[in-house]
């Protein structure tokens, strides 16, 4: 019994062992076919996928190549359009080359704009060195005119007699002078011929034949040579401007220039006050014709007073305008107006250095004058008995004068001047006209060296 009970229990123990094996056997099966399902999966994304991408880039080509043959028709039907002419680009106007006068005021119009107001004044100034220094006779240019020149740039300096001990003396003020300057300066003086003659006085030159004189010979030739030996003289010492040569006609008997004009014939005393103006200018020494109208038609000297000429406008213009419609024409870059008043042409007895009528609308306007126009010395009683240094300073300016000369009291008629700008009665561009024509003149070797 024992026995079939051992063979039973191994019989259960085969089976269970068999019930194992075939259990193992199913899970192995079903992990495998699992494992093939997998794979089949991941073998059918890839392909989904790269038949996808395959799809797309196919279509990407056709797209490219749709394009590619649109661009190309495209291409093809422009050039099939006959394409306009091409315009020929247009050719730059040249730009016009400036002058040598242009070059010129655009150097000077630097210069203004640079320079303070009060320098722009006082540049309107041509004074006695006596003025600006305070001393009675100046002989030297020190420190006393270095510091004056400093606080007054003013345009001009001019000399006298008293002003002149010797040759070596001279020169060496009217130097330094001019070195001191911070701008460039006028270095003027009267020197005429004849008695109104400084340098000659003093002895440094031969004084030279009167216009008076001159004039009588009827050789306008003598007033070349007369004008140019003056110039060379002058330049010499450095003198740069000649207040003459005179330019009134003797136009009445006793004439207060009797002595120093060419003469009463218009056509005669015009050529010989071209050809000394002429001499000086070549020598490189600024003419300046005097004196504006009519200043030898009458007998009162406005050094003592006023002094009013009976003249007719018509006598004016038809005889002394001649003159400096002849010096005009020959290049005169100075004028001087006098003093002496002109009823026939203003109304009343303005002296004509004051008259707008005078130096604006006849001088400037209607006859064309380009150049500097200065008035004659203020400190003569025409002018200091009726009126103060600063008001006539200030209504010759207003009247078109560009310089000033020999104020009566510089100090004061610079103030009134700087004031008048101040407060707009002279406009600023007044004063900058008048410099621009002074630099004009100062500046002339630059333009002669282009």
């Amino acid at each position: 019994m024992d026995n079939q009970q051992d063979k039973l229990q191994q019989q259960r123990e085969a089976r269970r062992r068999r019930r194992q094996r075939n259990q193992i056997l199913a899970y192995a099966t079903v992990l495998v076919l699992i494992a093939l399902i997998a794979v089949g999966i991941v073998i059918g994304v890839r392909y989904l996928k790269q038949w996808q991408e395959q799809r797309q880039q196919e279509e990407q080509w056709q797209q490219e190549s749709m394009q590619e043959q649109l661009e190309q028709q495209l291409e093809s039907e422009e050039e099939s359009i006959q394409a306009p002419p091409e315009e020929p680009e247009a050719t730059p106007e040249p730009i016009p080359e400036l002058t040598p006068e242009e070059k010129l005021d655009n150097v000077i119009n630097a210069m203004i704009e640079a320079m303070p107001l009060e320098d722009r004044v006082s540049g309107l100034f041509f004074v006695t060195p006596e003025s600006i220094t305070d001393v009675n006779a100046a002989v030297r240019a020190g420190d006393g005119t270095r510091e004056a020149l400093t606080r007054y740039a003013v345009g001009g300096i001019i000399y006298d007699k008293k002003n002149i001990q010797n040759a070596e003396q001279f020169r060496e003020m009217l130097s330094n002078t001019e070195l001191y300057s911070k701008y460039p300066l006028f270095l003027g003086i009267e020197e005429e011929g004849g008695d109104v003659s400084p340098l000659a006085a003093a002895g440094l030159i031969d004084r030279q034949a009167s216009a008076a004189d001159i004039g009588a010979g009827g050789d306008p030739g003598e007033a070349y040579q007369a004008g140019s030996g003056l110039g060379a003289a002058l330049a010499s010492y450095g003198i740069n401007v000649d207040f003459a040569p005179v330019a009134d006609l003797v136009s009445v008997e006793k004439s207060v220039m009797a002595g120093r004009a060419y003469g009463s014939d218009p056509g005669a005393v015009a050529a010989c006050v071209n050809n000394m103006a002429n001499g000086l200018q070549e020598q490189g020494v600024t003419a300046c014709v005097k004196h504006f109208p009519c200043g030898g038609s009458v007998t009162a000297d406005t050094h003592d007073g006023l002094a009013a000429t009976e003249r007719s406008a018509e006598e004016v213009r038809g005889q002394e305008l001649e003159v400096y419609r002849s010096s005009m024409d020959s290049g005169i870059r100075m004028i001087m107006v006098g003093h002496t008043a002109v009823p026939s042409l203003t109304g009343d007895n303005t002296p004509a250095s004051l008259s707008g009528i005078i130096v604006t609308d006849l001088l400037r306007n209607e006859m064309g004058y380009k150049g500097v126009i200065i008035t004659d010395a203020m400190n003569m009683k025409a002018i200091s008995e009726y009126y103060g240094s600063g008001q006539a300073a200030v209504l010759a300016l207003k009247a078109g004068c560009d310089m000033i000369l020999m104020p009566e009291d510089f100090e004061e008629a610079y103030t009134a001047v700087l004031a008048a700008v101040q407060d707009n009665t002279i406009s600023e561009e007044r004063i900058n006209d008048a410099l621009r024509r002074i630099y004009r003149i100062k500046c002339a070797d630059r333009l002669s060296q282009e």
